[in-house]
């Protein structure tokens, strides 16, 4: 590919990507570029700035202005498409501009099994998937992340924090800084992992591993998460007993289909 411009997310993947784009083509020939918005977590910005500083490469943070579309705030079943066009479009135009061939994303094969609306703003825009184009799963780039020593070989999956609305209830930035300032005082209160905060109205339905669910619920803790989570707009506080999943919004589409 010569020179690649990488969307990073300072996530598993795009962290392996950076890593193995670095090691095939060099240094200079590689630009991680991160968007911040209200739909990203403050803390993966930090964390992807200073793992671009680890494995070393140049790295450029920009903004993003998804909310100014009407079409993505509405949060439709496409919201992602739009979200995706808006990264993709101001990538391209970078890439332009510094001389870089491609523009890459980190999505994996295994991400062609779940719905994924950003993968047509992808393909038109012309952006390369790399690990999905050699077929690798989320459990290769753990593997391999493992063995070249990433300290994100065994890091809980992110995601943009809209996919915590419900489709067509509308994504304000109110919602979204409940659901990460939620999220985040798990993380630190019971010691979680993996965990989303699920905006259902004035419901947050919790999703965790199964492991974890017992440090929600066990002595002074389940009491403090109320407390928190009450003061940040949800009246009633639930844990989801089937454990944190992928696209766990997504069988509602299938129902009103």
């Amino acid at each position: 590919m010569e020179k690649v411009l990488i969307a990073f997310s300072g996530g598993v993947d795009s962290t392996f990507l950076i890593k193995a784009a670095k090691d095939a083509l060099g240094a200079r020939n590689v630009l991680a570029v991160t968007a911040t918005s209200e739909t990203y977590p403050k803390s993966e910005l930090k964390d992807a700035k200073r793992l671009a500083n680890i494995i070393g490469v140049k790295h450029t943070v920009i903004a993003t202005e998804e909310f100014k579309d009407i079409k993505f705030t509405a949060n439709p079943p496409q919201r992602c498409y739009y979200c995706k066009s808006e990264l993709f479009d101001k990538l391209k135009k970078i890439a332009r501009t510094d001389g870089f061939k491609y523009v890459a994303d980190a999505s994996n094969y295994d991400d062609r099994k779940d719905f994924r609306p950003g993968a047509l703003a992808a393909k038109e825009n012309k952006v390369r998937s790399p690990l999905k184009e050699a077929r690798l799963t989320k459990d290769d780039i753990r593997n391999f992340s493992k063995q070249l020593g990433l300290p994100t070989w065994n890091k809980p999956s992110y995601a943009c924090l809209a996919s915590r609305i419900p489709y067509h209830d509308a994504i304000t930035k109110r919602k979204l800084n409940a659901v990460e300032s939620a999220e985040e005082f798990l993380r630190k209160k019971a010691a979680v992992g993996q965990v989303r905060v699920r905006c259902h109205g004035d419901i947050a339905r919790i999703e965790v591993t199964p492991k974890d669910m017992r440090r929600l619920v066990d002595g002074k803790a389940s009491g403090d998460i109320v407390r928190r989570l009450n003061a940040l707009g949800f009246k009633y506080v639930t844990v989801d007993l089937k454990g944190y999943r992928t696209g766990s919004m997504n069988p509602a589409l299938k129902e009103k289909r």
